[in-house]
């Protein structure tokens, strides 16, 4: 496929905030209990339970930011498992509400905390030259949490993060799998998520590091030519334990989970609209992995003006 380019970045987080401390009404737990375990302070809650209104906040702004016409762009992806439509998709009301042309492919993509990796994998793919696609992650996870379950409500956050990419004149290759799987971390619907920790914790670990691995030879690159590695913000613990063994420094290995965490899809655009300093020409490899089980990771190349 076709270099990747990031032009503009969009991210929106709900104002109201649940902090560690707060979460001991829910639950048997501590700032330290959590902090230490995960490296999670804090998580932002959308009362409205609405993913549409953060994807709409997090796409202008990405256009906004990106400096384009937004009237070039062709293709609109949401990624997201926590809708509050069956149909229609998330994606073709962003379409409407942002004003963008009819003649644009529209649809949600459900790959959970990969998702953000395979819509940009997706958008690039359904691109003709000189289109721009518009490729957005936007989580509601507290619509679907059992506040009594300490597995998972101290985990997880709401937000949105939204990208403006378009197709380079280089090729790149991007890395994707998937281990079918229904009870390590599933959310059927009008039920409440549940998660194996253990199990995840293993899964994340052993696929970030395949995923980054396979990702350097497939691109006959090395750690030393990427400006930053941005991984899916699941656990403070999964991306040292994988630092430590690939030799990583923490310089390169960006970390916003203390503020957000765990928003699925909307994590790796939430850490990438975050960044300070990012300058043309850099290359960024970005890895997700999640339930069903997914994983996945692709390198781009930012050609942003300027972060969110």
């Amino acid at each position: 496929m076709k270099q990747i380019e990031i032009l503009g970045m969009g991210i929106f987080a709900p104002r109201f905030v649940r902090t560690n401390e707060q979460m001991k009404a829910f639950v048997d737990t501590s700032d330290e209990w959590i902090t230490s375990r995960t490296g999670i302070k804090k998580r932002h809650v959308q009362l409205n339970k609405s993913v549409l209104e953060m994807a709409n906040q997090a796409g202008l702004q990405a256009i906004e930011n990106s400096r384009i016409d937004k009237n070039k762009i062709r293709v609109v992806i949401v990624c997201t498992f926590t809708s509050e439509y069956r149909t229609p998709s998330i994606a073709s009301l962003v379409q409407r509400d942002l004003g963008l042309n009819e003649n644009v492919i529209t649809f949600d993509l459900n790959a959970a905390c990969s998702g953000f990796v395979y819509g940009l994998v997706t958008a690039s793919s359904l691109l003709n030259k000189g289109d721009y696609a518009l490729v957005i992650g936007s989580e509601a996870i507290s619509s679907v949490l059992d506040m009594t379950d300490r597995n998972t409500c101290v985990l997880f956050g709401d937000g949105a993060g939204a990208a403006i990419i378009s197709n380079g004149e280089t090729q790149s290759a991007y890395v994707a799998g998937c281990i079918g799987d229904d009870t390590t971390l599933v959310c059927k619907y009008k039920g409440y998520l549940q998660m194996e920790g253990k199990q995840v914790f293993k899964f994340a670990v052993k696929s970030m590091e395949k995923t980054l691995e396979t990702l350097l030879i497939e691109n006959k690159a090395t750690l030393d030519q990427l400006d930053y590695i941005v991984a899916h913000q699941a656990n403070a613990r999964i991306i040292a334990s994988v630092q430590k063994k690939m030799s990583i420094s923490d310089e390169k290995m960006f970390m916003n989970l203390e503020e957000y965490g765990n928003t699925s899809a909307a994590s790796i655009p939430l850490a990438l609209g975050s960044m300070e300093g990012l300058k043309n020409g850099m290359k960024i490899a970005l890895i997700g992995f999640g339930s069903g089980l997914t994983y996945g990771g692709v390198i781009v190349e930012w050609r942003g003006e300027k972060c969110a």
